[in-house]
């Protein structure tokens, strides 16, 4: 839960027509699915924001708490 109470959701934005409406970091045509994927095949986040000089170390705590929001919604369906 701290990594929800920290970050700033306002960070996460879905557009309709940009990414197929996923959920993308400040507008940017990275999503957080994307980022995940990065970390999932064991890129570190240095390593990410390294390759994406515009995403930034505060977009980080956003996408972990989008996800997790959104496993918590699924999960109570």
């Amino acid at each position: 839960m701290a990594t929800t109470d920290r970050a700033d959701l306002s960070r996460i934005t879905i557009l309709p027509g940009q990414r197929s409406g996923q959920p993308c970091i400040r507008d940017l045509r990275v999503t957080v699915w994307d980022v995940l994927d990065m970390l999932a095949s064991g890129m570190t986040e240095d390593e990410i924001l390294g390759d994406y000089p515009y995403l930034e170390k505060a977009d980080l705590p956003a996408v972990y708490a989008y996800a997790s929001q959104v496993g918590r919604e699924r999960k109570s369906r």
